[in-house]
């Protein structure tokens, strides 16, 4: 297991930027980058043993800096929407960006996917890695407390690709992080994700109003299109004349996970059947956000001149759910100084 680290180029404040390419003994490799905690490539075999990227991205530092819809990078400080950018912590009211009216998305005008982070390399007997550390300062994006993150990518020979996410604050505040990677386990972006089959452990979902905020709602997904608790292609109902997946222009919708939330547990599959390439989905988090790329619209070319068009990418967003500190029913976000936030999800690359 190795690991190499390249210049990536300099942000436009004049910070250098590395490239960290991760790769196990089996030529598996993932390359992460420190602006951003950016996941820029995952090379995996199918079941030709052929080696083969499965996400979305740009080929250099200056993609990332101008056009990038999120792809592959580390969210916070709060991942997913805030309703009007407002929330109220201990009586006291705060107001954030309303960076995708009318409301707060994704840690706000430059949230954790814009910012570089430290990074130190991890390499140890049965897993090789990058921990990055980060601290937000107290006010940054309108959030109180200084919060300390780290956040560790390792790689294993077993294929799997662990996210572990640690913070701390010295003030109550709220948190939710994730990785917006979007995967493609067919080609990487070059072609739709409609026909890749999807299993998630989940009896409910939470609707959202025309502004894509749950209504606080936990609905159960028998009987509609978000019933994905055995395998089904993603394109099978994502066209149903459906009130939900109107609003989402297709999915982009949080699911209500099965299992104790806190324990790392089996929660999804994604299967590529012409590949055979699978994904397993593990997490400790209570929900998962599923996004169809129903915003790629072929305005972006990523890695080796691929044209990204609509629906060539999907996220898996594991998380605690869209706007729960407005949302009383929900799991909640809150982390004061005398608790440490702790999440893990995996991702399992196999073939079948």
């Amino acid at each position: 297991m190795k690991i190499e680290r390249h210049s990536f180029g300099k942000t436009e404040d004049g910070m250098a930027v590395d490239l960290y390419t991760l790769t196990n003994d089996h030529e598996v490799s993932v390359q992460i980058t420190n602006y951003g905690g950016i996941v820029t490539l995952i090379l995996v075999p199918d079941k030709n043993e052929n080696l083969g990227d499965v996400v979305l991205g740009f080929d250099n530092l200056e993609g990332y800096l101008q056009n990038n819809p999120y792809f592959g990078c580390i969210i916070g400080r709060y991942g997913n929407r805030l309703a009007r950018g407002k929330f109220k912590l201990n009586g006291k009211n705060y107001s954030l960006a309303t960076n995708n009216e009318p409301n707060h998305l994704h840690g706000g005008i430059k949230g954790f996917d814009k910012v570089v982070w430290s990074a130190k390399e991890i390499k140890n007997k049965d897993t090789i890695g990058l921990e990055l550390t980060y601290l937000s300062a107290d006010g940054e994006e309108g959030y109180p407390g200084n919060l300390s993150i780290m956040v560790i990518y390792a790689l294993t020979n077993d294929n799997m690709l662990r996210i572990d996410y640690e913070a701390n604050t010295d003030q109550p505040t709220i948190v939710n992080l994730t990785n917006h990677s979007y995967f493609n386990l067919k080609d990487a972006g070059a072609t739709s994700i409609l026909d890749h089959e999807l299993t998630l452990d989940a009896d409910y979902f939470t609707p959202v109003d025309k502004t894509l905020i749950p209504t606080g709602e936990l609905r159960p997904v028998a009987g509609t299109p978000f019933d994905f608790r055995k395998p089904i292609k993603v394109g099978d109902w994502i066209g149903a004349d459906d009130e939900q997946i109107k609003i989402g222009r297709g999915y982009d919708h949080n699911f209500a996970l099965n299992g104790k939330a806190g324990e790392l547990r089996l929660i999804g599959k994604l299967r590529e059947s012409t590949t055979g390439r699978v994904m397993e989905i593990w997490t400790t988090e209570p929900g998962i956000q599923l996004y169809s790329g129903n915003f790629l619209d072929g305005s972006i070319t990523g890695k080796n001149g691929t044209v990204y068009y609509y629906r060539h990418g999907l996220c898996l967003e594991t998380q605690h759910y869209p706007d729960s500190p407005n949302q009383a029913n929900f799991p909640s976000t809150i982390l004061n100084p005398t608790e440490k936030y702790k999440t893990t999800t995996v991702y399992k690359f196999l073939v079948e």
